[in-house]
């Protein structure tokens, strides 16, 4: 892959030029005629292979079909919830009222992070453990074994969360400086961008919330399969808006980073749901499966940990949240593109700073401290009104906080991602700050401490 250089800074071509230039030999080779890359050689070019194209178009197609069968579903449910009186009153203004303190608690989170990154790092790793206890004890008071499980659940995860922040404390300032440097300056038209997405998924939200009402109408075995296929379309769903969010906002900070190339938010926007879906659709299931995996990986500590680790990294090369930095840039698939910004990190010695950054326990935190919210909203309602689904609708609430917020802060993400892939490509480029040599340096000086020898004194 050509780097590039600042003394050879890309000129931008005519509309109509680029039009006249479209490659006529496949899908795969048409460039958006908005894409700034038309001016780069042929030969840096990204040829997807025919089988990369049939697995875009056939992820792409079958979002496009789930979605419309899910809306068709929850409609239908959404009818029987209104026609029901006894279920609307008893379920769907609680979730209701908790979708909106999700949209709130997500732009808040997002403003707090766009105007003082440091302390927005901090609110969330300390914040996630105290919302989710909190939850923890709501459910105590409902007393059910489903409720005391649940309970326990948070219980735990509140302890586990606290004690990874205290690991990781060390790296806060770290953490934040990067944040800062390459949060700033922020793209153009992204805060519109997040309140647009943060409402498009409050509707959605609480159209969900009250499809799950309705499916609680029906009771039964039917009502389980009802309320997971609603919940595994949304976490899909969110998951996708997301990932097309952080496609477009990666590709402007990458063009700023790289070469110094303004590109409007919403032109990326565009061009990564026209261009893009089908691979951001592939990368919301594999990210979303390798990240569980690494996750058991780290958890379980048995005999075959180092086999399952390396299957676990060997894994993340084909799929990684850095992928979708390439899938805007250069418009590959998702695989290809997790591979070579895989090896780009390799190549570079980039993969120490990569483990160390915080940007994703950032951004996971915050969803998770945003579902506490939507939880102790949604659950304390419940009790106070005692309508007996205050576990259900605590579980539902926090899922839809969660991914809520995910969605708000998947830019800080995006600008962080594009940072280290850009820095990659062309490390000497002049344009970026000392913070990762900086960090580097840090890291093989903590290297070489550990590994020296501890002398003793024998008495």
């Amino acid at each position: 892959m050509d780097r590039f250089n600042d003394s050879n800074a890309p000129r931008v071509i005519p509309l109509h030029q680029q039009q006249q230039q479209q490659p006529t030999h496949g899908e795969g080779n048409s460039l958006p005629s908005t894409y700034p890359f038309k001016v780069q050689e042929s030969n840096t070019r990204f040829t997807p292979p025919p089988t990369s194209l049939f697995l875009r178009n056939l992820y792409r197609n079958l979002f496009y079909l789930h979605f419309s069968l899910i809306t068709i579903l929850l409609t239908a449910l959404t009818i029987r919830s209104l026609v029901s009186a006894h279920n609307r009153l008893s379920l769907s203004p609680p979730l209701l009222a908790s979708t909106a303190c999700s949209a709130a608690s997500a732009l808040l989170f997002h403003f707090l992070t766009l105007h003082n990154p440091s302390r927005a790092l901090r609110a969330a790793f300390w914040l996630s453990p105290l919302l989710t206890c909190a939850v923890g004890i709501v459910l105590v008071s409902v007393g059910s074994a489903a409720s005391l499980a649940t309970a326990t659940t948070a219980l735990v995860s509140a302890i586990a969360q606290s004690l990874y922040s205290c690991w990781v404390s060390t790296r806060f300032d770290h953490a934040a400086r990067v944040l800062s440097v390459t949060t700033s300056p922020l793209p153009t038209k992204t805060t519109a961008l997040v309140v647009l997405t943060v409402a498009a998924c409050t509707v959605y939200s609480g159209f969900v919330a009250v499809g799950i009402c309705g499916a609680t109408v029906a009771g039964g075995g039917l009502k389980a399969a009802f309320v997971l296929v609603i919940l595994v379309s949304l976490a899909w769903t969110m998951h996708v808006i997301r990932n097309v969010v952080q496609v477009a906002v990666s590709r402007v900070k990458y063009m700023s980073f790289a070469c110094g190339m303004d590109l409007e938010t919403s032109v990326a926007f565009l061009d990564a749901i026209k261009y893009s879906l089908g691979s951001v659709c592939v990368g919301s299931v594999l990210v979303s499966v390798i990240g569980l995996v690494r996750a058991e990986a780290d958890e379980f500590m048995f005999s075959c940990t180092n086999c399952y680790s390396g299957v676990a990294s060997r894994l993340i090369t084909y799929g990684n949240r850095w992928g979708f930095v390439h899938v805007g840039v250069y418009n590959k698939g998702f695989v290809q593109a997790s591979m070579d910004t895989w090896e780009m990190f390799r190549r570079v010695g980039l993969e120490p700073v990569i483990d160390s950054d915080l940007t994703s326990s950032f951004c996971f935190l915050c969803g998770v401290a945003s579902g506490g919210v939507s939880a102790l909203v949604g659950g304390s309602w419940s009790l106070a009104v005692h309508n007996g689904h205050a576990t259900e609708i605590s579980i539902y609430a926090f899922l839809i906080g969660y991914f809520m917020c995910r969605v708000s802060m998947a830019w800080p993400q995006a600008c962080v991602s594009a940072y280290h892939v850009a820095y990659a490509e062309n490390p000497q480029n002049h344009r970026f700050d000392p913070t990762i040599p900086v960090r580097i340096e840090e890291l093989h000086r903590s290297q070489a401490q550990t590994s020296q020898p501890t002398h003793t004194t024998e008495f």
